[in-house]
């Protein structure tokens, strides 16, 4: 499974500086809406301990690299164009928004918590950025609400037959959000709601739309330019609104994260992503060095520029996913130990490691082995983040 992260955010908020500034890419910026027209993709990298050190190894990765142990392990991130009020009606970009939209498995939403630009992406003042959290999760609502109501009307349709069950018609209908009908089931009845849609009101309707979004494209909101005192002030009163302790903050400035990567690959600064804190290599013009002293003080207040840690807490933590590395019982000298850490699922097992390697390694599945205990597992084993695991196969 190759997980996409979906950038998203109204417009002139920093959305392009976060995905260039994660992807190094050269996607257009500037403060006005729809600087992106067309959803760009990108590889994006999040942080894995690099196992190799533990066997007395080092390690030489086929995709992403590596930094004096720790893995920087590549993910797709798709910047997505088209958020305005009324995407789910069509506005703006609003069907091409949705459709780029669902191809991702989960949000980071970027907010200005500035203030400063109002939920057209014009310049303002006093813009509460909890209007934008609301409106983005609105829209979302709406969209689900529509399926979901597509789904009742295929219910009441008999569409299988008069003893359907109406879970087994919205998991058909809510198939591209990658929910089940026993996930479904369970959903409506930790509302307490019974499973008869005709006895469900207008509310019922829209509560159940919002707990299968909830539960289905899991959301991280990036509160962008909080290297600012503004957007300080604003995050204590958002972070401890009640309304809200169902989304997980991150404190984030892309321009710095930006600024500290292209001095490092001037080799103007020794910076690793991620870091909170990095070296300055050359002599610098006094402004700038004033402006680097000023990120500084930033990265080292907050633990780092953030976008490293919005990526990670999308992945690992919204997502409950697993780094897995293939690895070998007997590692050789000749480079090839550990050259691949691949995200996993959270729950899944050795056999669903091997299909995930191939899916002729699934077939011929003998066991494997937990290299680091030198256990031998079974194919129903769950793998745990960061496992090294062996496999053995027929084929």
């Amino acid at each position: 499974m190759s997980y996409k992260i979906g950038l998203v955010g109204k417009p002139s908020v920093g959305k392009s500086t976060f995905f260039n500034a994660a992807t190094m890419n050269d996607v257009p910026e500037g403060a006005y809406p729809f600087t992106t027209i067309d959803p760009s993709m990108g590889e994006a990298y999040v942080r894995v301990d690099c196992a190799a050190p533990e066997f007395e190894h080092s390690c030489t990765p086929n995709h992403g690299y590596c930094d004096d142990g720790v893995r920087f392990v590549p993910t797709k991130l798709v910047d997505v164009a088209g958020l305005v009020p009324g995407a789910h009606e069509g506005k703006g970009l609003g069907n091409q928004f949705l459709s780029d939209l669902n191809e991702a498995d989960v949000l980071i939403h970027v907010v200005d918590f500035t203030g400063e630009t109002d939920l057209e992406g014009e310049p303002t003042e006093d813009h509460d950025p909890r209007e934008d959290i609301d409106f983005l999760e609105n829209e979302l609502d709406m969209w689900y609400l529509d399926v979901l109501e597509k789904g009742i009307e295929r219910y009441r349709s008999g569409y299988h037959g008069e003893d359907g069950d109406i879970e087994v018609d919205l998991a058909e209908q809510l198939s591209a959000f990658k929910i089940n009908e026993d996930e479904i089931k369970q959903v409506i009845l930790s509302l307490d709601l019974e499973l008869d849609p005709d006895a469900w009101d207008d509310a019922d309707r829209e509560e159940l739309a919002r707990e299968i979004r909830i539960r289905t494209k899991p959301m991280v909101i990036a509160a962008n330019k909080m290297d600012t005192e503004a957007a300080q002030d604003n995050w204590e009163a958002v972070t401890t609104d009640p309304d809200y302790e169902h989304l997980t903050f991150v404190p984030v400035s892309a321009h710095a994260e930006k600024a500290l990567k292209n001095g490092a690959e001037q080799d103007v600064l020794d910076y690793r992503p991620g870091d909170s804190d990095f070296e300055i290599l050359a002599d610098l013009p006094e402004a700038k060095a004033a402006g680097l002293e000023q990120i500084r003080e930033f990265v080292d207040d907050f633990g780092g520029t953030g976008v490293q840690r919005a990526l990670e807490t999308a992945l690992f933590e919204e997502l409950e996913a697993i780094a897995v590395f293939p690895g070998a019982r007997k590692p050789q000298d000749d480079g090839t130990f550990l050259q691949d850490c691949f995200v996993l699922p959270d729950g899944s097992t050795a056999e669903d490691f091997a299909y995930f390697l191939h899916t002729d390694i699934g077939d011929g599945f003998l066991h494997a082995h937990d290299v680091r205990s030198q256990r031998q597992i079974g194919a129903d084993t769950e793998l745990d983040h960061r496992d090294v695991v062996e496999i053995t196969t027929t084929n």
